[in-house]
């Protein structure tokens, strides 16, 4: 089994993050991608503006008919949402002989070092750290990094918020999840935040 833990806030997830998932399963030869939408971030200016319950049914609404594609509700309920504990999780789920990855931004990836028990994070998983042709980025010592060239990440959650709470209707968002955020009622009118 090869299996790869892509976390973040999905508020609201949108296609940049399906295609990047995708990409991820070709490029790692994985069985799994699984979507752990996080209960309560721990990095500053990262809260989410929807619900947690909300942010999951967006989730399975967006990997419909993607086989592959899973959604976990491990970090349900966390006071603080720490990529270790859910990796620990998952570790203990699988045998020996499989293999576990974690898809993750390079903004992200270069905040590694800050992370809490960072040095554990590293020696459980095997990044594929998802970046812009041109970018660059460090990788700290000791870890193992697969890195994915790919274009889809030119769209922000804070900017799809900001065009939902203006009205409009972003192309983005698979169309399942624009009619559940319509239905719910989500980001109207609401002040953008980063993430």
């Amino acid at each position: 089994m090869r299996l790869a833990i892509f976390g973040g806030t999905f508020d609201p997830v949108h296609c940049a993050h399906l295609e990047v998932a995708r990409e991820a399963l070709v490029r790692c030869a994985l069985d799994r991608v699984l979507f752990v939408p996080a209960s309560h971030p721990p990095h500053k200016g990262c809260r989410a503006q929807a619900p947690f319950e909300d942010r999951v049914r967006m989730l399975e609404l967006a990997c419909e008919g993607e086989p592959r594609f899973e959604v976990s509700r491990l970090e349900e309920g966390e006071e603080v949402s720490y990529s270790i504990h859910t990796i620990e999780k998952v570790r203990a789920t699988l045998g020996s002989s499989d293999e576990l990855f974690f898809l993750i931004g390079a903004d992200a990836f270069a905040e590694l070092p800050t992370w809490y028990r960072w040095r554990d994070v590293v020696r459980l998983v095997t990044f594929i750290v998802a970046s812009r042709p041109g970018h660059a980025y460090q990788v700290p010592e000791g870890a193992r990094v697969v890195p994915m060239m790919t274009l889809a990440l030119r769209v922000s959650s804070s900017q799809l918020r900001a065009q939902l709470a203006a009205g409009h209707e972003p192309p983005e968002i698979p169309p399942k999840v624009l009619v559940y955020i319509r239905k719910r009622g989500l980001y109207r009118g609401n002040q953008s935040t980063p993430g």
